[in-house]
């Protein structure tokens, strides 16, 4: 079994490195010469260039691995996915939840212009943290008195973003539906409210009977099964008051624990 991995893992990470680089390096040009003077210029481009590289990984998850994502959603919701601002909120299933978002954001047509709030290290990653960074996403320390500032000026910053975006919150931790994490939420909430016209309460669900997905088994192309259903908030609906939000917020991810008993 390790010589096959080899000589699949081998070429494709050459492949995804030497690509990656090139595509960073474009990035980078185009960082310092076009988004000094049109920043929604650079975007438009950025969100073509980031494509390009994060393909290249959805296509080994769901090509070469056949992970199957099975989406749940009522009609509004498909229609309207990919083609509105969106903060997406979701429990945490396994170590590439983040992929799964990526093939869902892929087949509604906004996966150059998906963004996230990842941690401060991810950015430090070569090839896939680059180019996140030069996509625009948020990267904090996980300690609020570092990050609140942080938060707040780059949730405003993306109020001219020209392209309909979703910008994904992990707001509990690992295997921790019960406890999430609000500030964050209730910060994002409160910033694009008059910007982003939908919250996508998204509950990723792994069948008793499928292995769960992890980097591995996909690079060994083994499949799995995901079923994702997406439940569409209108930010207009959403409580006033910042502690009112804190409680709608726990209260989804206590509803979140029935998913994960019952799988579907």
């Amino acid at each position: 079994m390790a010589i096959p991995l080899v000589l699949v893992v081998l070429p494709l990470g050459l492949l995804f490195l030497l690509s990656g680089l090139i595509v960073n390096s474009v990035q980078a040009v185009l960082f310092v010469s076009i988004r000094p003077f049109s920043k929604s210029l650079y975007r438009r481009i950025n969100r073509f260039l980031a494509e390009l590289l994060w393909l290249q990984l959805i296509w080994i998850v769901d090509w070469w691995a056949g992970v199957k994502v099975q989406l749940h959603a009522d009609q509004e919701t498909y229609q309207l996915m990919g083609k509105e601002h969106a903060l997406v909120i979701s429990n945490h299933r396994s170590d590439i939840d983040w992929l799964i978002g990526w093939i869902l954001a892929q087949r509604s047509g906004c996966l150059g212009s998906t963004l996230a709030i990842m941690k401060k290290s991810s950015k430090f990653l070569p090839v896939i943290g680059w180019s996140m960074w030069f996509a625009e996403y948020l990267f904090l320390e996980r300690s609020w008195a570092k990050d609140e500032k942080t938060l707040k000026w780059g949730l405003k910053r993306l109020k001219d973003f020209p392209r309909s975006f979703w910008l994904a919150l992990f707001v509990e931790a690992p295997r921790n539906v019960l406890i999430p994490r609000t500030k964050g939420f209730v910060s994002a909430v409160s910033i694009m409210r008059d910007f982003v016209p939908a919250i996508y309460d998204t509950t990723v669900i792994i069948p008793k009977d499928s292995p769960a997905p992890t980097m591995l088994r996909i690079l060994k192309g083994q499949s799995s099964v995901v079923h994702v259903r997406i439940q569409r908030h209108a930010m207009s609906d959403m409580p006033k008051s910042d502690e009112d939000v804190s409680k709608w917020c726990k209260d989804i991810f206590v509803a979140k624990v029935f998913d994960y008993f019952v799988k579907l």
